[in-house]
């Protein structure tokens, strides 16, 4: 199969983008791993797919797939990405777009200076929704949220909040960003089994009220340069906990992002970079 892609960055997390709006994409795990691989494919964190929507009321259909070939809900990052796409391309002239995800509707805002606004919709906190199984744990009660306790392989423990930005997060506060062990506790967060469905694992420092630090293993995926919806997860728990204001600035290892939410059934919103890194074709 020829394929042609554009490659794209929004804060560092990087993407293969496909047009199927025209017609349709189809390809095998083994094809998706092949195209994420950044030795013997393009390279990505992710594959994005943009197809026709079916419904009026929706400019778009956006679909996710790690470079693992798995399917995934949802990724902020690549939201923006996809706003610069549709523009680029000529596929759309609105500065706001309604996009369908596979398990979301979300609103999408090209700003005046070239950055893009998405409106992420509501955290869920739901713990069945997550989801996460918290039988057996008793939660540490800190401002507003809770702080579970998960027990790791070797005997530690370490206190998360959960919570599902249309994928599942799990948050922890560490005192400083470079020497947490991501690497590490990252994965063992990800695959741990009070996560069904497995989860994104966050680490974040607090700099002040209005502005944190932050690293995430996503799930499938591997620690990144940055995650969207881990940005998002990151600072609505640190807005539960009484830690931080209703507007911060999210500094990821690829750049920064603004996330805003006033708490209670409000959105949130998250305001990044996206741009386009090259185009070309790949024979899969």
């Amino acid at each position: 199969m020829q394929l042609s892609f554009t490659k794209m960055q929004g804060a560092g997390n990087d993407f293969v983008v496909i047009d199927a709006t025209r017609a349709p994409f189809r390809a095998t795990a083994e094809q998706l791993r092949r195209l994420g691989d950044r030795r013997f494919g393009v390279g990505a964190d992710q594959i994005l797919v943009v197809e026709a929507s079916d419904t009026p009321e929706v400019d778009f259909r956006y679909r996710i797939f790690n470079n693992s070939g798995d399917e995934v809900e949802h990724c902020g990052n690549g939201a923006r990405c996809l706003v610069r796409f549709v523009h680029d391309k000529g596929l759309s002239a609105k500065k706001t777009l309604r996009v369908q995800t596979v398990n979301n509707l979300l609103e999408l805002r090209l700003q005046a200076d070239g950055r893009v606004t998405v409106d992420m919709n509501r955290p869920v906190f739901e713990l069945a929704r997550i989801p996460f199984d918290a039988v057996g744990l008793v939660a540490r009660k800190v401002g507003g949220f809770e702080l579970w306790p998960l027990a790791l392989p070797g005997g530690a423990t370490v206190e998360v909040a959960v919570l599902s930005m249309g994928n599942p997060h799990a948050v922890q506060i560490v005192g400083d960003i470079d020497t947490a062990a991501v690497e590490t506790i990252g994965p063992q967060i990800e695959r741990h089994p009070r996560f069904p469905r497995k989860v994104n694992a966050g680490f974040m420092q607090i700099v002040a009220r209005d502005a944190v630090r932050l690293r995430v293993f996503e799930r499938d995926a591997g620690e990144t340069l940055a995650c969207g919806t881990g940005a998002c997860a990151a600072v609505v728990a640190g807005i539960r906990l009484g830690l931080l204001d209703a507007a911060v600035e999210a500094h990821t290892r690829g750049g920064s992002l603004r996330i805003e939410w006033a708490g209670g059934d409000s959105h949130v919103l998250m305001t990044g970079p996206a741009q386009t890194v090259f185009e070309g074709t790949i024979t899969l």
